[in-house]
Formats: structure tokens, sequence, C-alpha cells
């Protein structure tokens, strides 16, 4: 069994992301189970195998103790790493292949709390990586790419897991606009050359500050454009999750 974490800020297309990559994965003959991990969530593009909102009920919980509904969230998320040997359970049984695990659509509930990497630990021993999603039309911008940037690098810092970096929803920006995103992320000469055109004051020296010692820590975040809606890079995002859970191989014969 491999697990496969989708993490990314809010409305950077982890759910979309999780049911097309699910549905890729089943027309390629794999054995996939889907993990909703938000208990928060109203809708979701795919069916999961695995809901913790089975197991936590936001508004009971608004109702018992009086939260607002951030206050409710965060109660959740704990509550859902106090159940995590029943939900480990429920991963088990499905005897899937691959399993990918959707975070909840606020980020920081699943990465920046005691629980997510707890949570991220005890689910399973099994192999697992961390998918981590740069919104495309976001990351246009030197400023905010260097902003998620320091994020994908916190979020590594927080799991220590393997990591495979997107960028998502490509599709909704012109082919140029792609590659030059992906060529910050490959060279730190460009980027930070687009730095110095772009920005300026604090802004400039801060995102050329964070950039420079990211990459002086040895961090590279090279990243991957894939599109949920055109299925656009999915063939590369898989190989590159094959590369890191089995060593080339594919998940199942």
């Amino acid at each position: 069994m491999f697990m496969i974490f989708i993490i990314g800020t809010a409305g950077s297309g982890k759910s979309l992301l999780t049911a097309t990559f699910s549905e890729w994965l089943k027309i390629s003959k794999q054995d996939v189970a889907i993990v909703n991990l938000d208990p928060g969530v109203l809708t979701l593009p795919y069916s999961p195998d695995v809901d913790v909102r089975n197991h936590v009920d936001i508004e009971n919980l608004m109702e018992e103790y009086g939260l607002g509904p951030n206050g409710a969230l965060i109660m959740a998320t704990d509550l859902i790493a106090d159940k995590i040997e029943e939900i480990s359970r429920e991963i088990e049984d499905l005897r899937s292949d691959v399993v990918l695990v959707d975070t909840p659509g606020q980020m920081e509930l699943f990465a920046f709390r005691a629980s997510g990497p707890y949570i991220a630990s005890e689910i399973t021993e099994e192999p697992k990586v961390i998918v981590y999603l740069f919104d495309a039309v976001f990351s246009a911008n030197p400023l905010n790419y260097v902003s998620n940037l320091f994020l994908s690098a916190a979020v590594y810092n927080r799991f220590f897991l393997p990591q495979v970096h997107l960028l998502s929803k490509c599709d909704l920006l012109p082919k140029e606009e792609v590659d030059k995103i992906v060529d910050w992320s490959a060279n730190p000469k460009m980027l930070e050359f687009a730095i110095e055109q772009k920005l300026e004051g604090t802004k400039r020296l801060l995102s050329r500050n964070m950039m420079r010692a990211i990459h002086q820590l040895g961090l590279r975040f090279l990243l991957i454009p894939v599109s949920a809606k055109t299925n656009e890079g999915i063939v590369n995002f898989n190989m590159a999750l094959e590369r890191i859970l089995a060593g080339g191989d594919k998940y199942t014969y």
C-alpha cells in the first residue's frame, strides 16, 4: 500500500486533482482508494472510501461546545487524531495498492497543528509521499511564488516525508506563463532575475533572501505542471510518484 497525501492552500485544486488522478489510476487498472480528511467539506467531486465526516460532525461540535466554524474545524481535526486507529483499520480493510488522502481545504489545519504530522505518522507504516500543490494563477507573480515556495518548505519541515510538487490548474494560464513558473522552480537564477525585475523595496529584499535561504538548505522543488480538467501532466505526475514509492516500478503488476 502506498499513501499519497494531497496538500495545498485553499482553492489550489486538491479535491478535483484527487478525483481526476483516482479515475486515471482506475483506467490504468490500479487498485485505488480515496480518504477524505476534511471534516468541514460539504460536497466532493468523488465518493470517498473512507470519510472522516463519519467520525466527527462539525455542526454537532459547534452546537455542543458553542464554537464558531473555525473553532469546530480545529477541534474536529484533533478528534480525528484520537480516532486514527479506527480510520487506519478502515483503510487497511480496503486492501488497496494506492491510497489518495485529500487533506483539509484550510492547509494549516493539517500541516500546522500537532495533529497533522501525528495523523500522517500513525495512519499506516506503509510508504508515504506528500504532493504539494502550487496554484498556477497565484504563483504567476514572483512574490506569490516565493511565498508558496516558503510554505512548501515549511510543510516539508513539518512532515519530513518525500514531496512531489505540482503546478496545479495550469490550464488557466497561457503555456508561456506555465513554462516561466516551471523555469523558476528549476533555475534559481531565473527566479532571482524575475524578483529583481518585478519587485521593489522590502518585497524584493525579503523574497530574494527567502528564496536564497531555501536553496542554500539544498531544497529543490521542481514543479510538474498539471491540470485536473484536461489531464495534462498526469502521466508525469504518476511517474514521479512511482520513482519515489516504487523505485520506478509500477504500483501493481
